[in-house]
């Protein structure tokens, strides 16, 4: 199965813990889920699914905090389907009646090396083929056109997206071995209206994190 690499950089990134409910707390690197949503920013069809298979650390792991504005609220989803149905509605949000500060601890000056395939889902389109979408994706990783631009776990925090023709020939991952902890892996949307997150233990071994399979035993609910 053909591999391809992305290198994705950029100033800020923030891959928030689930468990930190109210501040925003970064993982210590990329996750996988948000390295997915990359290549899906790039090229996401109904007929393909991404898996992504290592995770390597460019440059080394540092940290920022800084407090920022949030809205407090979203508009609900019942406000929405009443105005499309009516024609009319107010759906605004007002920033200085809903603003709220919030500290968070961000990575900063951030840059990795994802690897990852793509899966043709032949049932989903039978009158395509594989290598459709991948000459797709090839000309447009390397235009650097996507289909929204690439974020590092926030939207605000855009990424710098560049297809890697060869790894071996580029610079090697930080020198860094440790135990980083249960990681979020993805989410599971086997049901949509409640989707679950699923774990696994992740090791940075030379600067690189090996991602095990979804339907791996490492990885759990």
């Amino acid at each position: 199965m053909k591999t391809y690499c992305l290198e994705l950089s950029g100033p800020y990134a923030c891959f928030t813990r689930p468990e930190m409910k109210v501040e925003r707390v970064s993982y210590d690197m990329m996750t996988p889920s948000a390295a997915r949503a990359c290549f899906e920013a790039i090229l996401l069809k109904p007929a393909i699914r991404w898996h992504v298979r290592k995770i390597e650390v460019m440059k080394p792991i540092r940290w920022i905090n800084l407090r920022r504005n949030e809205v407090a609220s979203v508009v609900s989803t019942r406000n929405v389907e009443t105005a499309m149905k009516s024609g009319k509605g107010d759906l605004g949000l007002y920033i200085e009646e809903d603003r709220q500060q919030r500290a968070g601890l961000f990575l900063r000056d951030v840059s990795y090396r994802v690897h990852a395939d793509l899966e043709f889902l032949a049932a989903r389109d039978p009158q395509a083929n594989a290598a459709k979408y991948h000459e797709m994706f090839e000309r447009r990783a390397s235009k650097g056109q996507c289909v929204n631009q690439p974020y590092l776990g926030c939207r605000e925090f855009a990424a710098a997206f560049r297809l890697v023709a060869k790894p071996d020939d580029e610079a090697t991952p930080i020198d860094e071995t440790r135990d980083l902890g249960f990681m979020l892996h993805d989410l599971d949307f086997s049901h949509p209206a409640d989707p679950q997150p699923r774990f696994f233990r992740a090791r940075l071994e030379n600067g690189a994190v090996a991602i095990p399979a979804w339907d791996s035993e490492e990885v759990r609910g």
